[in-house]
């Protein structure tokens, strides 16, 4: 089975060396290059062999330069108890530029960047996890767009297609991983992920929350050219409990245990699950699974509404080398490492926008019933249809549609709705057996007029 990714191996140029060659020490240390080359170039960019060896000062000789870069990387890496397919440890290492992004994560997370009252599940519930449901669905190729997407998640419509399906999958999975954020990571664990990922498709014959039984899966750019083969299929059951050991034990630096940072622990779980290749389809989605499982476990709530799909589908290409540049590298994670948490800062500055959009919003529908009576008897959630119905007018609203996008019970979602039937704010109406909302067209002059 050949998976092939839209890249060529050419531009993937490997390392001129390995770095544990001892007779490279005395050719190409030179005490100069390893005072001015360091982990990061002057920009704080750890950068793999392709592009570093044009930016390197001028006339200077690449080799010693990367020598020097090296030297200095491999000096700060950690061995983590992870291994590839010849017994190699994996590694990472958190430079300067890197402790400060993975800060101002944690930061945001103490700040708390989520409202700590009932207005955080009003704003978000069910409308950025549905966002990342359909981005993860859309990076492994599915193209129902946004707007069918979003139908079939507030209705009762079963899905038509494997895309639909894909996407219903991915909006179960983000509901699970909430639901089972304090437990330990188990094999058992995984394979119900993937179970609820892939259920009722059947891409490239994988069978949902089972092992793959083959090592034919090769992953080969558009010239045939290999770029990574997973490990053996009998070597999975303890490759996978491995990971699960790794997950649930508490790297804090106490007790003789090295020091990872949540953030970067949570990325090398999504990276380990993308390296094994458990299963014949749905990695992806159950590599990604795992990475928001272990923030919500750390204690980062606000990433049930962040979206890091969104933004790897952007440039898939990217995200695919990140995964190269570390496996090439003798095994250093911190390429994935840098490229995902530039992903999570993009993820959380796009939050913010939607938050103050979304308070903007709100204030306005607020200052618009600020001398009725109205504003006093209307909650949160009635006033945020309010505010969907004055920018569609003609827009249906049913009991089901409100009951997901905010996380209601659908007697309570028909209860305001009725409400708003009673205060003339909207009409309803029969759609067979469903009963519908609509919002009038001259809804924002009759607020006007409400006393």
């Amino acid at each position: 089975m050949v998976y092939r990714k839209n890249m060529s191996k050419n531009i993937i140029e490997k390392p001129p060396f390995i770095f544990e060659d001892e007779y490279l020490s005395d050719e190409l240390f030179d005490v100069e290059y390893i005072f001015r080359y360091k982990e990061v170039d002057s920009k704080g960019q750890y950068l793999y062999w392709d592009q570093f060896k044009w930016r390197i000062d001028k006339n200077d000789n690449k080799e010693k330069a990367w020598f020097a870069t090296k030297w200095a990387r491999n000096s700060k890496l950690k061995a983590i108890e992870l291994f590839d397919k010849e017994n190699k440890h994996f590694t990472f290492c958190v430079p300067d530029t890197l402790q400060a992004k993975l800060f101002k994560i944690s930061h945001l997370a103490g700040q708390g960047i989520i409202p700590h009252n009932s207005i955080k599940n009003q704003y978000l519930i069910s409308s950025l996890v549905m966002e990342e449901a359909i981005s993860s669905s859309q990076l492994e190729g599915a193209s129902t767009t946004r707007k069918i997407a979003k139908e079939i998640l507030v209705s009762d419509r079963k899905p038509k297609t494997q895309d639909e399906q894909m996407i219903v999958n991915n909006y179960l999975l983000m509901k699970e991983i909430q639901r089972i954020k304090h437990d330990e990571l188990s094999v058992d664990m995984i394979l119900s992920l993937h179970q609820i990922a892939t259920s009722k498709t059947h891409d490239n014959g994988n069978v949902a929350g089972e092992l793959r039984v083959s090592d034919d899966i090769v992953i080969m750019d558009i010239d045939d050219n290999i770029l990574h083969q997973p490990p053996l299929v009998t070597e999975l059951p303890k490759r996978l409990q491995l990971l699960c050991d790794f997950a649930n034990e508490k790297h804090t630096g106490e007790d003789d245990s090295i020091f990872i940072h949540p953030i970067v622990k949570a990325i090398i779980l999504h990276f380990m699950i993308g390296y094994e290749h458990p299963f014949a389809d749905g990695n992806g989605r159950t590599a990604r699974a795992l990475f928001y499982w272990f923030m919500l476990k750390s204690g980062f709530d606000y990433f049930e509404y962040i979206s890091i799909s969104k933004f790897l589908k952007e440039a898939p290409k990217k995200y695919s080398m990140s995964y190269l540049y570390s496996e090439i590298d003798d095994n250093d994670l911190t390429y994935f490492i840098y490229y995902q948490v530039d992903i999570i800062l993009r993820a959380i500055d796009d939050l913010l926008a939607y938050l103050q959009k979304k308070s903007l919003e709100y204030e306005e529908v607020t200052k618009l019933l600020k001398d009725s009576s109205l504003n006093e008897k209307l909650n949160f959630v009635q006033k945020d249809i309010i505010k969907k119905a004055i920018k569609n007018p003609g827009r249906i609203f049913t009991g089901l549609e409100i009951s997901v996008d905010y996380d209601v019970v659908p007697t309570t979602a028909r209860k305001y709705l009725n409400e708003l039937v009673k205060y003339k704010i909207l009409g309803n109406y029969k759609d067979g057996r469903t009963k519908a909302y609509i919002a009038p067209a001259n809804l924002h002059e009759l607020l006007k007029k409400a006393k």
